[in-house]
């Protein structure tokens, strides 16, 4: 595990980030349920380890997530010198209001849940609800993140969506510090790397999402044979089943070699591991620590590298 430089933020953050959207308990995407003395005795660890890092949003568990991580701030007197806490702005559950008012209104929310009078980081998150037009003009999102910051209440803007290609188009305005990409730079696929080279040029931190791909990479393509929570053609499942074996041969998790093809890019300053239980901060620190070989690497690469046009989903 590395202590990295946060962009051109002068913050520094460990290589791997804690995910917390299960901590407020979404079993309708998870499968299952998070209790409050769970979810808090997870960030209570997270800040007895060496996980510096941790990520939520206005939204996860309809402010579950943010309201436990408050609780676990509290009872440690606030955030631990050194750590990271980022946030998300986010619509009113199943509207698009992205409006400047609606983002005012996200921010106050998150002070109050995690019981902070300032965030260290703030994203606009899924900025696709909205088209980017939408999303810089006047009175919309960007404006209101940028007076925010410029009042002092955010420290540092960034933005976490989905299509690469939008968030190029945000990044070129140059408001932002940070960008998340999730599941667009894995083993399977990596049509994020036009993000990343630009994000690495602007000296904008590259956080990336979802190194597991929703599961296949952590329980197989046989148990999972799905890619970001939708099922994808034959040849996707028959590459990762290769990968899979070359694993297995060489005594390998496939789940390691997923987590440390992200952790390995200098260019990626922290990598998202969703963690909903205290033990989940070991059983991170096993993947990540897992002595890989390079003839491993030399196998995987070519077949990774098959993904850099991305995969094709199947409808069902």
């Amino acid at each position: 595990m590395s202590i990295r430089p946060f962009g051109r933020t002068g913050l520094t953050v460990s290589d791997i980030c804690v995910g917390t959207s299960a901590l407020g308990s979404f079993p309708a995407q998870y499968g299952y349920e998070v209790d409050e003395v769970t979810a808090v005795a997870t960030i209570q660890r997270v800040f007895d380890g060496p996980f510096t890092f941790i990520d939520t949003s206005n939204e996860y568990g309809g402010g579950a997530s943010e309201e436990r991580i408050g609780r676990a701030i509290a009872e440690r007197g606030g955030i631990p010198e050194g750590y990271v806490v980022a946030t998300k702005v986010d619509p009113l559950p199943g509207s698009t209001d992205f409006s400047g008012d609606r983002v005012r209104r996200s921010v106050e929310e998150s002070l109050e849940r995690l019981g902070l009078d300032k965030l260290q980081l703030v994203y606009l998150h899924d900025p696709e609800k909205i088209s980017f037009d939408e999303g810089v003009a006047k009175g919309g999102p960007l404006e209101a993140l940028i007076d925010l910051r410029d009042q002092g209440v955010i420290q540092y803007l960034g933005v976490a969506g989905g299509p690469i290609d939008l968030e190029l188009q945000y990044l070129a305005t140059d408001a932002f510090d940070a960008v998340i990409s999730h599941n667009r730079y894995t083993l399977v696929e990596q049509t994020a790397e036009p993000l990343l080279e630009d994000a690495a040029r602007r000296g904008v931190a590259f956080v990336n999402a979802a190194p597991f791909g929703g599961g296949m990479l952590v329980k197989g393509p046989r148990a999972v044979p799905r890619y970001c929570y939708a099922p994808v053609d034959q040849a996707t499942i028959d590459r990762v089943l290769r990968m899979e074996e070359l694993c297995r041969q060489h005594g390998v998790a496939l789940a390691a070699a997923a987590l440390q093809f992200s952790v390995r890019d200098e260019r990626v300053a922290s990598t998202i591991v969703g963690m909903s239980q205290p033990s989940r901060v070991e059983e991170t620190l096993g993947l990540l620590n897992r002595d890989i070989p390079q003839e491993l690497w030399d196998q995987l690469l070519p077949l990774a590298h098959e993904g850099r046009n991305g995969i094709d989903a199947v409808t069902v």
